[in-house]
């Protein structure tokens, strides 16, 4: 089942890619059951956004369907999630999985945008250099990120959880927020770079997005993603992703459901207006 408002074009604007991994996943697992699950919850929302007054079906927008990342290591499904993005024209947006397919997309990314700059809406820092020996992990991907771009070209918003030393190294980035605003000075550093925007749901409160595998009361609302994304349409971006999306601990389906409204607002934010369907 393809995504909501999704077709078949011979040079998409956008493309989704499913990354259904979850073996770097602690806690709770179930993420790697996320795309299939959010393309069905998107049957239950319309094309059309009345708060951007766009809709899916006037853009040419492509499913490609999922990745074979089954029985992969980390480092392979990495380099699988690296290659496909790198492939695809159109904007790349992928649907994880746990947060380490994140890497691989921006690998490919700032291959082709040497100035890249990442913002990462998640409860978690992310910045370990290790988690329980893995050097690939969602629990590392920032730290990742960051060494390969620079502290200075990351920014992560919602974030509330951490280890005392991830604090500490947070203070190097562009900007660390708990609520789901972009600070001025991340503006700022942000303005003139092409931009990959991740997005874990857990940086939502679990009381609307209870479906992921490592809640964190004190999350940020819809309607701060709304705002944000109002700020970031200003800007230029290059690839984004949800993740972190698992099934299986939201039996109601109401985290799936949000993640696939989620992703029309991407989607519509993202996607110029003049990139029409070419059929």
């Amino acid at each position: 089942m393809p995504f909501l408002g999704t077709g078949v074009y011979k040079n998409p604007a956008a493309v989704l890619i499913g990354a259904p991994y979850d073996a770097t996943s602690t806690y709770r697992a179930g993420s790697a059951h996320a795309p299939a699950s959010i393309r069905w919850a998107s049957e239950s929302v319309e094309t059309f956004s009345p708060f951007q007054q766009r809709d899916l079906t006037d853009l040419a927008i492509s499913d490609s369907g999922d990745l074979d990342l089954a029985g992969c290591s980390p480092e392979a499904m990495v380099e699988r999630v690296r290659a496909r993005v790198a492939a695809t024209s159109g904007l790349p947006v992928v649907i994880g999985g746990d947060h380490a397919v994140t890497f691989g997309a921006v690998a490919a990314l700032a291959e082709r945008h040497p100035d890249l700059g990442v913002i990462v809406l998640d409860a978690h820092l992310d910045l370990l250099d290790e988690y329980e020996g893995a050097h690939w992990s969602h629990a590392t991907v920032l730290r990742r990120i960051s060494d390969r771009l620079g502290p200075e070209r990351c920014a992560v918003l919602g974030a509330r959880s951490g280890t005392r030393d991830e604090w500490a190294a947070a203070a190097s980035l562009a900007a660390v927020a708990r609520t789901g605003d972009l600070p001025p000075a991340a503006r700022a550093a942000m303005r003139d770079r092409p931009i990959y925007l991740s997005v874990d749901i857990d940086a939502f409160d679990p009381s609307i997005a209870p479906g992921t595998g490592n809640p964190e009361p004190l999350g940020i609302s819809i309607g701060e993603f709304a705002s944000l994304l109002g700020v970031l349409a200003e800007h230029r971006i290059v690839g984004c992703d949800l993740v972190e999306v698992s099934p299986p601990c939201d039996p109601s389906g109401r985290t799936s459901i949000l993640a696939a409204w989620l992703l029309r607002e991407m989607l519509l934010a993202f996607v110029h207006p003049g990139d029409t369907r070419t059929e």
